[in-house]
């Protein structure tokens, strides 16, 4: 094992042979640290946490008691093959969250990035790539495969269907099964999640100018009530706007997807 010299482990701690621990790590009592994982500098990790598998963590995360981070993938195909989970810098990662590596047949990576909350038992399931910023709330679950862009957040007890893409900035209200993919920007609610407009309060917080939330509302309109179909609609949106939000949230929806769309009410 690499334990640097600056870092603290608790007399309790248990960091099997092999493991990194970067410069002014803190290890709380009782947690286990496996052999193939890395932390980077200034990680705290509290008590009775687990780290598993070949998962790299980044700087001044910190993860909460009785969380478990890279066990084994809750897929029944995983055989044991080499995969993956690297979490970025700075995420908080609370009490009895999981997060699960890659899979042979879904790219061998799970990837979080930088500066995101996942709260109380929020689950990040295998292949998932999850952006900057993300805010997963209690006891939220993303299924495997599912890719979440920067600034979206998940309201608690909502569950994230398997393939699903959530475009940057959606916002996802809390006990609703998300089943399609979800436009950038987008609003959706209920228990089984309808698209119900826009992201408007999130989209004024991070200072969008006014020109583009009137652009966006503007194409939302014309995907909402325009003529032909929903993948036509999208194709015109760009067309009478020069936003780059528009244009994001065209590129989403004609980019590759696995899942069918929800669509404007």
């Amino acid at each position: 094992m690499a334990i640097d010299a600056s870092a603290q482990v608790h007399p309790s701690a248990v960091i099997e042979e092999g493991a990194v621990i970067g410069p002014d790590c803190q290890i709380g009592p009782f947690s286990v640290v496996g052999p193939k994982v890395k932390l980077g500098r200034g990680v705290i990790v509290k008590s009775h946490v687990v780290l598993a598998g070949n998962t790299e963590i980044g700087d001044e995360t910190v993860i909460f008691p009785f969380a478990c981070i890279g066990e084994v993938p809750q897929d029944l195909k995983f055989d044991g093959e080499e995969t993956y989970l690297i979490i970025g810098k700075r995420n908080r990662i609370r009490e009895g969250a999981t997060m699960n590596p890659g899979t042979a047949g879904g790219g061998n990576y799970t990837r979080v990035g930088d500066d995101c909350l996942f709260m109380t038992g929020a689950h990040v399931g295998h292949d998932a790539h999850v952006g900057n910023r993300v805010i997963m709330a209690n006891q939220s679950a993303l299924a495997g495969h599912c890719i979440v862009d920067d600034d979206v957040i998940i309201g608690g007890l909502s569950g994230i269907h398997q393939w699903v893409r959530i475009g940057r900035g959606a916002i996802i209200g809390a006990v609703t099964m998300v089943t399609n993919d979800v436009l950038p920007h987008g609003l959706v609610q209920g228990p089984r999640g309808k698209l119900d407009g826009l992201n408007l309060v999130g989209l004024k917080r991070r200072g969008v100018a006014r020109e583009d939330i009137t652009a966006l509302r503007a194409a939302f309109q014309t995907l909402a009530q325009g003529d032909g179909p929903f993948i036509d609609r999208a194709k015109r949106i760009t067309e009478d706007s020069e936003s780059e939000y528009v244009k994001q949230m065209a590129e989403f929806i004609l980019g590759a997807s696995d899942r069918s769309f929800l669509t404007p009410s």
